[in-house]
């Protein structure tokens, strides 16, 4: 059965994007530190080695990605191809894009059931700090695998700084490395 699970990676001090994060900057000031776990020594974006690979994998085992409108314009919509996967993107006034992968989809609710339709018995990605929000309060998140990265960025956007209600979580698996702690939860219910 499909999970919906937000992958995230975020600060020892909960923030997932640095100061100044908009469009033409997407993540803020020194954004790419909270990412440098599934970084080569060149720099390059890949499969990390060892434990960590297992995320990356999974990433990429996904059968479809729900996305808030914003970040999904911060990287230009993933240039319409998010792993070669439907992209459903979460927002009331869809613009013009040319992406035929890209489905623009007016609450969570229906983005999410859409996506599991479409995934199968593959998981659903989940992206962006407003739609985890609405995901969790709308009681359709599963399962949250968030890389804490060993920095405090101080400043910043926050991953949940609000919430309607306490949520409990369950421990699903740990992977702890020297570039960042990998926490996977499911939401309880």
């Amino acid at each position: 059965m499909s999970a919906s699970v937000l992958l995230m990676s975020m600060s020892a001090d909960g923030y997932i994007a640095g100061p100044d994060d908009r469009p033409g900057n997407p993540g803020g000031d020194d954004f790419m530190r909270l990412h440098e776990w599934y970084q080569n020594a060149d720099g390059e974006v890949g499969r990390p080695e060892g434990e960590p690979g297992v995320i990356w994998d999974e990433l990429n085992a996904t059968g479809a990605v729900v996305v808030g409108r914003r970040t999904a314009e911060q990287v230009d919509y993933y240039g319409g191809d998010h792993h070669g996967v439907p992209l459903f993107v979460v927002s009331r006034n869809p613009p013009s894009i040319p992406y035929e992968q890209v489905r623009f989809v007016s609450d969570i609710e229906t983005a999410m059931a859409q996506a599991k339709a479409v995934a199968g018995d593959k998981d659903v990605l989940v992206h962006g700090a407003a739609t985890a929000r609405a995901a969790l309060q709308a009681g359709v998140l599963d399962e949250l695998q968030l890389s804490q990265i060993p920095v405090l960025f101080g400043s910043g956007l926050r991953l949940f700084d609000v919430l309607p209600h306490r949520i409990e979580l369950e421990i699903v698996r740990v992977i702890d490395t020297p570039r960042a702690t990998h926490l996977r939860y499911r939401v309880r219910r």
